[in-house]
């Protein structure tokens, strides 16, 4: 058990990474649309390619960004029961999720978007816009985050079934978003 919640270290690691990676695509298509804007307005100039890299920016920041939350344990759940399971029952609730639908969802995006996003490659697709962006790029980021996504639902499965064990004590407290 020791060696694999090294190995879920490891992806915790590499998930704090694209996590920090899309926190500054944040920043940065914040900045762009900002620009665009006063550059439309004040200049009456404006691209394609600026409002293109903002879509492709926010996928980048779903999809780079999701398996940090997940680490973070902040991601959306059916929490109406969850909050009153106790924290072995909550540890249970969470391998089950993991193993019937992350990993499940995960791989099956991973088997449909790489074929889709290599055949985007090989076209060398580009958007159909004028002054618009190459595509194959950004379409690769669906195997890459769902990758990602299922690297980090096995490192908390580790971590679960190590809590459940005995061998790590793992915190099980949700704080449910306010509403």
């Amino acid at each position: 058990m020791r060696g694999l919640l090294k190995l879920a270290a490891v992806i915790d690691r590499v998930s704090w990474a694209f996590g920090l990676v899309a926190s500054v695509a944040v920043l940065t298509s914040c900045l762009i649309s900002a620009g665009n804007a006063t550059m439309r307005y004040s200049l009456d100039l404006s691209s394609n390619a600026w409002l293109e890299i903002q879509w492709q920016m926010f996928a980048a920041i779903f999809l780079l960004g999701a398996p940090h939350v997940l680490k973070l344990n902040e991601h959306v759940r059916v929490d109406m029961l969850y909050t009153t399971y106790s924290p072995r029952r909550k540890l249970w609730v969470d391998v089950f999720g993991i193993l019937v639908f992350l990993l499940p969802a995960a791989c099956l995006m991973i088997y449909l978007a790489l074929p889709w996003a290599l055949n985007s490659y090989a076209q060398g697709e580009r958007s159909a816009n004028a002054g618009g962006l190459l595509i194959w790029p950004v379409k690769f980021l669906l195997p890459l985050g769902f990758t990602l996504m299922a690297l980090q639902g096995l490192a908390e499965l580790v971590k679960r079934v190590a809590a459940l064990t005995g061998d790590l004590h793992l915190d099980s407290g949700y704080e449910a978003p306010l509403q």
